[in-house]
C-alpha cells in the first residue's frame, strides 16, 4: 500500500496514490463494520431465543416455547453463515 504521508508540494500521482489507500482502508472498515452487525444480530437471535425457552418452559404448552426457540436458533445460524459468505465474497 502507498504512504498516506504527502510531501509538501505532492504531485497528481501521488495524491491520487493517498486517496486509493484512504478508499481501500474505508472499505476494509466498511466491510468489518457490516460482519460486525450481521454477528450481532446472528447473537441476539440466539439471545432471544434462550430467553424464549427459559421464561416459557413452564407454561401449559412448553413444546410451542420450544419451538420457537429453535426457529430462532436455526434463522441465527442462516445469519452467522450469510455473514460468513457475504465477507469471503469481498
Amino acid at each position: 500500500m502507498p504512504d498516506t504521508e504527502m510531501s509538501k508540494d505532492p504531485s497528481s500521482n501521488e495524491m491520487a496514490d493517498t486517496r486509493t489507500a484512504w478508499a481501500e482502508d474505508r472499505t476494509m472498515l466498511a466491510n468489518e463494520r457490516t460482519f460486525a452487525g450481521w454477528m450481532r444480530t446472528g447473537m441476539a437471535c440466539v439471545a432471544l431465543a434462550l430467553g424464549l425457552k427459559a421464561v416459557f418452559k413452564d407454561t401449559d404448552y412448553p413444546l410451542i416455547a420450544k419451538s420457537v426457540a429453535e426457529v430462532f436458533i436455526v434463522v441465527a445460524i442462516l445469519i452467522f453463515w450469510a455473514a460468513v459468505s457475504k465477507c469471503r465474497e469481498t
